[in-house]
């Protein structure tokens, strides 16, 4: 058998937390890639601590199984919309996808988005039924769902003849039919090896790799991650990298690594199929090809999402800058910022007319706000400002970034949902009511009416309700929406929070800190009762007297503050306000920290509203 007839590359694709990582977990604890002595970690794929804490794979990731003759090269990518850019790239490297659905929840927007891009690279899919073990399990509803999504995509007759196998990832095993019981992943296995096709490729043509992802390493600089589409490439070999920009650049390949298990190996030589990681090629970017010398043709450009939100990110100036970070210089930002862009193709960072400010732009919320609690781990003080969409103009029209968004929520508060999502200008489009009690509507609303609202549909359903979303496209533009309605308590002084001046607030608001709080002039402490901003003292002490008083034994007890996450304190910011982040706190503060300065800043602000 040839090389490259022992090869199946395959792409994990599904919406998030529908059990693509742990999946990957049974396949290759049952290949043998463990000794006989080692641990067996969870989700080992999701190896970096905030995965592994939310549960959600970020990064796509390479690992390659053998089962008998053949060599099983898997990528596991992240389910997440915002990180559909590294998705739509990993699919160029393999030859086939395995769709897990969730064997309750069924087709979700995010099983849509990834479907859609397996479909149109025209790659062989196999559908994987996870979660069969759940005692709400639907499987045969599931199938009917998954089948009618690829119709609506458009599928060819190969791709609807698509082989289903169902599965419970987390208990370790697989099965063709769903009414029998299951013993291990060999169903799975076998389904791969018999109906994924080897790689079309031919090692006596002239060397040809297109670089789909990318990785960091001190010692190696940038590492280009790629298949090799034809020909034969060794270490030392000399060859010609031909740059996004039409440039050519001779390079020699330093070092070469194959997937075995969770390790990358060093290896001499990599074939037509193989998917590899090298080093030496300089500043080597996603989608640029590694040619022969003498042959210098280029695989066609990879087309990377643009960017659909922005945030400022400013150097840390509040009275407290310096006290719980290391990294606090607008140097340090910068040098932070842009290495970034060595690993993420997704994200773009812009300089300003400030020295101390960078506009960063992303996928999405939570590809933001990964990168800042990665940051503020490493050390970082910064603040960054409320987050926007980015506009475009496409042919003459204003637009802006919709958003599919679907929510699943108890019938009883189906309608303060849609009355919410009403005012941020989204338009229904489904409504399903399965007969359990819950809802499934779809929306498509612009993506700046979901900033914000994440928090207040949790509030409305009372924690109940689901929603997931994934972008759409670029539509024209809706005009205002809502924003927040609340005003905030914003501190009058600097100081210690009283449980005395923190009482004394209650009937004002919700707090959002407890008392002992070092809080500043200008900090934001509560949300206000009304759609005002309120300045307070919530460092305000009883005067101390020597007259007993007649309560003096009674027990007063505070309302819990709302304490906020690294998420929700982003998405309660308003135009006005910044977002403190340090390793120790995240804080709510006004751009303007001086009473005086935030008054003349609204009124200017109204005049030049007048004056338009």
């Amino acid at each position: 058998m040839k090389h490259q007839e022992r090869l199946r590359n395959i792409a994990i694709i599904a919406h998030v937390d529908h059990g693509k990582t742990t999946l990957v977990d049974k396949l290759l604890q049952q290949s043998g890639i463990y000794r006989a002595n080692e641990q067996v970690v969870e989700r080992v794929m999701d190896s970096n601590d905030l995965e592994r804490e939310r549960g959600i794979t970020i990064l796509a990731k390479n690992t390659a199984v053998d089962y008998g003759d053949y060599r099983i090269n898997i990528v596991d990518t992240p389910g997440h919309a915002d990180f559909g850019g590294e998705v739509e790239r990993i699919l160029k490297m393999v030859d086939g996808v395995l769709l897990v659905v969730d064997a309750f929840e069924g087709v979700m927007p995010q099983t849509k988005f990834v479907l859609r891009k397996a479909l149109e690279q025209n790659l062989t899919p196999i559908v994987v039924v996870n979660k069969i073990d759940r005692p709400t399990a639907r499987p045969d509803d599931v199938i009917d769902e998954v089948l009618g999504l690829f119709i609506e995509l458009d599928a060819n007759e190969d791709q609807l003849e698509f082989p289903v196998v169902y599965a419970s990832a987390i208990n370790g095993y697989a099965m063709l039919d769903h009414t029998q019981p299951g013993t291990d992943m060999k169903p799975l296995f076998d389904s791969i090896v018999e109906h994924i096709p080897s790689p079309n490729v031919d090692p006596d043509q002239p060397l040809q790799i297109q670089i789909n992802m990318l990785d960091y390493n001190d010692y190696l600089g940038r590492i280009g991650i790629g298949r090799v589409h034809r020909g034969v490439v060794r270490v030392n070999d000399q060859v010609a990298v031909m740059k996004r920009d039409g440039k050519v650049e001779r390079q020699r390949v330093v070092k070469l690594f194959g997937f075995s298990g969770l390790a990358r190996v060093e290896v001499e030589e990599a074939q037509a199929g193989d998917l590899i990681a090298f080093a030496g090629l300089g500043e080597i970017n996603v989608g640029e090809t590694i040619a022969d010398l003498n042959h210098q043709e280029a695989l066609p450009l990879l087309h990377i999402d643009e960017p659909t939100l922005q945030m400022t990110f400013i150097v840390n100036d509040s009275p407290f800058a310096g006290q719980e970070g290391k990294h606090v210089t607008s140097r340090k930002l910068r040098d932070r910022l842009f290495a970034e862009l060595e690993t993420d193709v997704s994200m773009r960072v812009d300089e300003t007319d400030s020295p101390d400010a960078y506009i960063v732009s992303g996928r999405g919320e939570l590809h933001l706000s990964i990168l800042i609690e990665n940051m503020r781990r490493e050390g970082f003080e910064l603040a960054v400002s409320k987050p926007q969409v980015i506009f475009r103009e496409i042919d003459g029209v204003l637009s802006e970034p919709y958003e599919h968004l679907v929510v699943d929520v108890p019938e009883e508060y189906t309608g303060a949902a849609m009355e919410r999502l009403g005012l941020r200008k989204a338009d229904m489009t489904n409504m399903i009511n399965n007969g359990t009690g819950n809802v499934r509507l779809e929306f498509l609303i612009p993506a700046r009416g979901l900033i914000g609202f994440r928090t207040e549909f949790l509030t409305i359903t009372r924690g109940f309700g689901i929603m997931n979303h994934s972008f759409h496209s670029y539509m024209p533009s809706k005009g205002d929406i809502e924003g927040r309605h609340a005003g905030v308590l914003v501190a009058a002084e600097t100081g210690t929070a009283s449980y005395y001046g923190i009482e004394g607030l209650e009937d004002r608001g919700v707090m959002f800190i407890e008392p002992g709080t070092e809080v500043y002039e200008g900090m934001i402490v509560g949300e206000h009762n009304r759609d005002n901003d309120l300045t307070v003292n919530p460092c305000k002490t009883k005067a101390a007297t020597n007259v007993r008083s007649a309560t003096k034994d009674d027990t007063t007890r505070l309302k819990a503050p709302r304490l906020m996450s690294l998420e929700q304190a982003l998405e309660y910011l308003n135009d006005d306000e910044y977002c403190e982040i340090t390793p120790k706190s995240v804080r709510l503060r006004k751009k303007y920290l001086k009473k005086n300065e935030r008054e003349r800043f609204e009124k200017e602000k109204k005049w030049a509203k007048q004056n338009v």
